[in-house]
């Protein structure tokens, strides 16, 4: 694989973690792959989604405070998710949401790729987009969910950004994307690396409000590094561009730096190494309270503040 750049996790805010679980597992398919807690505040979970073991690439991540007020879309932010589903199966997921109560906007245009967008109950901006790809990649067979079905994992995430320019810098210096095709304001990259994750577009909203962080709002946009060695590399040539990174962080399941690129968002570089099997065995995933071995002699008060997650709805 290419050491650096296509997307690892995407971490948003949401306000009730258990409508949060509900909505993701239960409706969307995800597998619930880790019940831990924000590692910087240890009274609130950090919930983890993504395919049958959290390959990079399919992780969706919340932190739920309960009560969060709601955040606003705007520019400065991460916004539109975009999951890759097979192009046959755009029929089952515009039935399947209506089922749901949830409401979809009519199917649209964008690339030559058809996007269904809708939104999770705290209205975080999520797309499902038919990519003949997704088709030959195995799907994750929930309760209720057909394997052909399945959301394959990301096909990409837009930011809503005042100058597109300065962020591409970083996009095609840093992180080895190049430049693709315009459509009216959204300006299209890819990696060469290709498959899932791959694309991020960059929306181009001069002159409109600037986003605030909350519920229904994305956190930070994390991009894959093969190791501790392309995540340094990473380091020193943003560094080059007048961005400042973080120190190496310890994440459990990964290990992360972190830097705002110039149109705001929070950018992480996570390593791919070491996953989420290495406190859980595979069938297993999900179902306990996993804690970083600092909070391990709290775990009596951390759970006792934590709120309960329901198990899993007949579907």
């Amino acid at each position: 694989m290419t050491e650096l750049g296509r997307l690892h996790h995407i971490t948003a805010i949401a306000d009730d973690p258990a409508r949060n679980l509900t909505f993701y597992r239960d409706v969307l398919g995800l597998r619930f792959i880790k019940r831990t807690v924000n590692f910087d505040d240890p009274g609130t979970y950090h919930l983890y989604y993504g395919d049958e073991t959290g390959t990079p690439g399919t992780i969706l991540t919340f932190f739920p405070y309960v009560g969060a007020q709601k955040g606003r879309h705007g520019t400065g932010q991460a916004e539109e998710i975009a999951f890759a589903i097979p192009p046959a199966s755009l029929g089952f997921w515009i039935d399947r949401l209506g089922a749901k109560g949830i409401e979809c906007e009519p199917p649209t245009k964008r690339f030559d790729e058809t996007v269904l967008a809708f939104r999770d109950p705290d209205g975080l901006l999520l797309e499902l987009v038919t990519d003949a790809g997704a088709a030959t990649l195995p799907g994750y067979a929930a309760a209720g969910m057909p394997e052909e079905h399945a959301i394959r994992g990301f096909r990409g995430i837009t930011l809503w950004l005042d100058d597109v320019a300065p962020t591409a810098r970083v996009l095609t210096e840093v992180l080895g994307y190049a430049a693709g095709p315009v459509e009216g304001a959204r300006h299209r990259f890819t990696h060469p690396g290709g498959g899932l994750a791959s694309i991020i577009d960059l929306r181009s909203a001069a002159g409109f409000w600037r986003g605030a962080q909350g519920a229904g709002t994305i956190h930070h946009v994390a991009f894959r590094a093969a190791d501790d060695a392309a995540q340094a590399a990473s380091s020193r040539a943003l560094g080059g561009l007048g961005l400042r990174v973080t120190p190496q962080q310890d994440r459990n399941y990964f290990r992360s730096t972190y830097f705002r690129e110039p149109g705001g968002v929070l950018f992480e570089i996570a390593t791919d190494d070491p996953g989420f099997l290495i406190d859980e065995p595979k069938d297993r995933l999900g179902e306990a309270l996993m804690l970083p071995a600092r909070y391990e002699k709290h775990r009596a008060e951390i759970e006792a503040v934590l709120p309960k997650l329901p198990s899993r709805e007949a579907v």
